[in-house]
């Protein structure tokens, strides 16, 4: 088709030129008709991952239920509605053929997928493939396939079975890992998790595994499941299934070394051919039946809106473990009541409230450790309150003992001055200073496990900062602007452009740091923290080199501060119309804009009383705010009160 396809646009095209006007016009249009038909490449090489386990009959649905398992006669009407809404069911083959451009994916291209091994992909499974004549793969961990046949309760296909139902033709054995797919001990209070993702915390000696163990260990794992696969089937796997969907950048670079283009985790949405080295799948759960898992399949759980519960970790840590527990604890009950589905959870230590990092809650080679608690608590919530968890981390502020080259510097009485701000911030145009977060960022993101980073709301500079050597040397040489702070600060329109810059320069320090977590972490999502000021009067980027457009280009959400009595308005629900009307005004602004209203009067030192805060939060809503939060989430004295708080701010379309 692909050799037609040339032929139909280069020979032909000649051929045409010499034929009488109307000829050419109808056989133009039939060749056009022709090759739209066969040649075209529809929805652009889209296609969806959907992803099985067990599959169980009916009388076998009891108590408790596994929310991974799939009534047998649902599974058929999946397959019913796939097949009657024109859906094209794609082997790993036409994948493969699709992207060496032998072929083009089918419109509505589906890959259909089931883990583990279970003996009822056997039994109950491949029988409706075949049905449907429908292509598969079926994941398997080669550990489990050494003599051992039950995994927890549930009976494993045996390896003769495997090389059976790979002779069927319908079915491509993927890797679910040699070993791997289990929890090890991940940090001190002994939590297991990922073996892919996790790094070992020996509680003997008590260290967590080094950089070059957890590397040789992966590459190991990797090789490993890869040989005995092959000495099974015969062939080696293309296909690498990351247990429970964890995975980061050297998993990804140890199935590449031994031989595996394709790989998949579990995040929800579709796929290009462009990302069949890791790729998206929709895991199916909760045993939807056939009307309900078309509503998943097309509408891809997209849109989901958040429920921000916005947690001080200061709030949780106590020096008495005990009470540590009982407050976790409080914590996990208190959210998964809620009705939240995302927290936004502190991982430094800040107990004299001002804003700076003074310690980390993770293992770090930078900065002391108040406790290493972060990656417990945030797996608690995640696991027992099932809700999202965002690492809340500081861009710049950070209180540590370094060179003053490394800071902020601000003019002041006729030169660059150590800043005066609140906020002790490291400056992101001195290199060292970066490498300093960055390694912070990356020691995060090998110790914890999490769904996304908050950056907080330090990273600004006034219309007097950045002045320090570095800054003032990328304003010059790299923006054009003057060397002199007082040539720039006498002009409106230099100030402005050096704002817009700063705004820039902040925002990419941020993916700077985002890469580094991302190399573990490569699935997480980003927010960061917005004062309202540079929404409603967008000059005033020029004093805090914040905006939202670039914000909205940087970040998958931006958390505004949505706090009228922070902010001095004399009417408070006014000032929140005209936030939400402002948002409005930017393409996507409601769709990534989280409004984070104030649960305590700090001016006051009081808290919001529930009726003020439940009108501001409904008043959200009505003005069509999709993402809704608060700060701070006080468990100590029920703030926001919890009964009135669980009736209101579930989210509409919770997943």
């Amino acid at each position: 088709m692909v050799a037609a396809s040339r032929w139909l646009s280069s020979k032909s095209f000649f051929f045409l030129l010499t034929m009488p006007g109307i000829l050419r016009l109808i056989i133009t249009f039939a060749i056009l008709l022709f090759s739209s038909q066969l040649f075209a490449v529809p929805d652009n090489g889209h296609f969806l991952v959907l992803n099985y386990h067990d599959i169980l009959e009916e009388e076998e649905k009891v108590p408790p239920f596994d929310r991974i398992a799939v009534n047998k006669k649902h599974l058929e009407q999946h397959f019913a509605w796939l097949k009657k809404n024109q859906y094209h069911v794609i082997s790993i083959q036409d994948l493969l053929d699709a992207m060496k451009g032998e072929k083009t994916l089918p419109n509505k291209a589906v890959i259909l997928t089931f883990d583990d091994g279970y003996l009822s992909f056997y039994t109950r499974a491949l029988p409706l493939l075949k049905k449907y004549h429908y292509p598969a793969t079926l994941a398997v961990v080669g550990s489990w396939l050494e003599g051992q046949h039950v995994h927890g309760v549930k009976p494993l296909m045996s390896a003769a079975q495997i090389r059976e139902v790979m002779a069927s033709g319908l079915v491509e054995i993927a890797s679910h890992t040699h070993d791997l797919h289990h929890g090890i001990v991940m940090n001190p209070f002994g939590d297991e998790h990922s073996a892919v993702t996790s790094r070992l915390y020996n509680t003997e000696y008590e260290e967590y595994e080094k950089d070059d163990d957890y590397h040789k260990r992966i590459f190991q794992e990797v090789e490993k499941s890869s040989e005995r696969l092959f000495q099974l089937l015969g062939v080696r796997p293309r296909v690498m299934v990351w247990p429970y969907g964890e995975y980061n950048s050297i998993a990804l670079e140890a199935a590449k070394q031994y031989g595996i283009p394709l790989t998949m985790g579990l995040n929800d949405g579709s796929n290009t051919l462009a990302d069949a080295g890791l790729m998206k799948r929709m895991m199916i759960t909760d045993d939807v039946n056939g009307k309900q898992f078309g509503d998943i399949v097309t509408k891809q759980r997209k849109n989901l809106s958040l429920r921000v519960a916005h947690v001080d970790m200061d709030y949780i840590y106590d020096e008495d473990d005990e009470q540590t527990a009982r407050n976790l604890k409080a914590l996990v009950e208190r959210i998964k009541s809620s009705g939240a589905n995302t927290v936004y959870l502190q991982a430094f230590s800040d107990p004299d409230g001002d804003g700076n990092a003074d310690a980390l809650y993770f293992p770090n080679r930078h900065l002391p450790v108040r406790k290493d608690m972060f990656s417990h608590v945030a797996l608690q919530l995640r696991t027992k309150a099932n809700v999202k968890v965002y690492a809340w981390m500081p861009i710049m502020a950070y209180k540590t003992d370094m060179p003053l080259k490394w800071y902020v510097k601000e003019w002041r009485d006729g030169g660059p001055q150590f800043s005066r701000h609140i906020y002790s911030r490291l400056s992101p145009f001195n290199p060292e200073a970066r490498q300093f977060i960055g390694d912070i960022y990356e020691d995060l993101a090998k110790h914890c496990d999490f769904n996304g980073l908050l950056f907080h709301d330090d990273g600004i500079l006034s219309d007097f900062e950045d002045v320090s050597a570095s800054a003032m040397d990328v304003t010059h040489n790299v923006w054009g602007l003057p060397a002199e702070f007082e040539k720039i600060h006498a002009s409106s329109e230099l100030r402005l452009q050096w704002a817009q810059h700063k705004t820039e320069y902040i925002s990419q320090f941020t993916d700077y740091l985002t890469d580094r977590v991302r190399f573990y972490r490569p699935y997480i999502k980003t927010a960061r923290n917005f004062y309202a000021l540079p929404l409603l009067k967008p000059y005033s980027e020029e004093w805090y080199a914040q905006s939202l457009p670039a914000f909205l280009k940087h970040y998958d959400y931006v958390a505004i501060e949505a706090m009228p009595f922070m902010e001095g308005a004399e009417d408070a629900n006014k000032w929140l119309t005209e936030l939400v009307k402002k948002t409005a005004e930017q393409p996507n602004g409601l769709n990534k804009m989280v409004f984070e209203l104030q649960a305590v009067d700090w001016k006051k030192q009081q808290d919001i009383p529930m009726a003020v805060f439940t009108e501001q939060f409904q008043l959200l809503k009505k003005l069509g705010a999709q993402h809704i939060g608060y700060y701070p989430d006080n468990l100590h004295h029920d703030q926001p009160k919890l009964e009135e708080l669980k009736q209101f701010f579930p989210a509409v379309n919770p997943d």
